[in-house]
């Protein structure tokens, strides 16, 4: 959903100008971007390694409305990277962990928790409810799920995605232009049976700063402000310290998005 070209009106307390006032300063910001923020809603799926640091900075930024999606549990080896969640609560609910978190850090905002397994009856409906989604699950399936369901809801996607020291992020909107994730990683090509963290390992601090640039892309969406990374991938190799970006095209044979590009071409 793209952002309105309405400017809200300004309505912001004597306590959210000082906590927000740094973002303020911000001409591309200002008044008027921060209580777009404060309007906003973002469904982040995935409480772990992504999620923390997107959940963080969105939280901290004033994102009014924020949805977490995760079924799993705090385990004691989440803690190397999963910064949402602390030693005392292994064995939570990640969400419940999460949320906890997340109204410490600001009271002001409004948490959703679901506590349940995407699939292909709620995908959609959580997604609809929400203006963006980023998405830090950590399986094919589950992201092709979400791409699929921000395509039929016309959701703007930022996807990130982690393996040892590499990192890799998109923002997706095919209904504004450009591919979905399938388009990129078509399932027929995909690594079906790619090696999760849990077998291959994951750099801690790579989560952070792919989640933290993910954070990044959501909030120049919702704010309209910046070069998006739509049809561009960013690739990041942590050990050479490296940046790598690359433009991707629409597929218009895609079986996910297709439909949106002939629409728009006839």
């Amino acid at each position: 959903m793209p952002p309105s070209t309405t400017p809200p009106p300004i309505d912001l307390t004597e306590a959210e100008i000082r906590r927000y006032s740094r973002h303020i300063l911000l001409p591309e910001v200002g008044g008027t971007g921060q209580m777009r923020l404060k309007n906003a809603s973002v469904l982040i799926v995935g409480a772990g390694g992504l999620g923390s640091p997107v959940a963080c900075y969105l939280a901290a930024a004033g994102v009014g409305r924020i949805g977490l999606v995760d079924h799993d549990h705090v385990e004691l080896s989440n803690l190397q990277r999963q910064i949402l969640h602390t030693t005392e609560r292994v064995g939570q609910p990640k969400v419940a962990s999460a949320a906890r978190t997340l109204s410490a850090l600001n009271p002001d905002i409004r948490i959703e928790t679901h506590e349940i397994r995407l699939t292909p009856d709620n995908a959609e409906t959580l997604v609809a409810a929400y203006d963006l989604v980023c998405d830090g699950s950590d399986n094919f399936e589950t992201r092709y799920l979400v791409n699929a369901a921000c395509v039929a809801q016309r959701r703007t996607l930022v996807s990130a995605a982690l393996a040892r020291f590499d990192g890799q992020l998109s923002t997706f909107r095919p209904h504004r232009g450009g591919p979905c994730y399938e388009c990129l990683f078509p399932r027929t090509q995909a690594a079906q049976d790619a090696l999760s963290c849990g077998d291959a390992g994951i750099f801690g601090a790579v989560a952070g700063v792919l989640g933290t640039l993910q954070a990044t892309e959501a909030l120049k969406e919702l704010l309209d402000i910046g070069e998006t990374l739509a049809g561009r991938l960013l690739l990041w190799d942590a050990l050479a310290t490296r940046f790598t970006t690359i433009t991707m095209d629409a597929d218009p044979a895609c079986p996910v998005c297709g439909s949106l590009h002939r629409d728009a071409a006839s």
